[in-house]
């Protein structure tokens, strides 16, 4: 009997293109809490200690923010974003 292993959309988010198109169809909804679980895909596709490295913050501080009950600040967020090579835009 095969296992079925659990979804997991991370797999699927390694290219910034892809990542861009995900977050922009989830920052487009405006729920925060998706927006923080959506990064933490993001992260953990482009690889926590990589992003550590290039954003200068913490692991545990990446998990922390991006964890479960995790609450982002905006200087994470840019640094994270500006990491992954993702730009954010606004727009009327």
């Amino acid at each position: 009997m095969e296992m079925i292993r659990p979804f997991d959309v991370a797999e699927f988010l390694e290219d910034p293109k892809t990542a861009a198109a995900y977050l922009a169809a989830v920052f487009e909804e405006g729920d925060a809490e998706e927006i923080r679980v959506a990064l933490n895909d993001v992260a953990r596709a482009h690889g926590i200690t990589d992003l550590s490295r290039e954003t200068g913050l913490s692991r545990e501080t990446l998990y922390k923010a991006f964890g479960s009950t995790g609450n982002p600040t905006l200087s994470t967020l840019l640094a994270v974003v500006k990491a992954l090579g993702i730009k954010l835009s606004v727009a009327a």
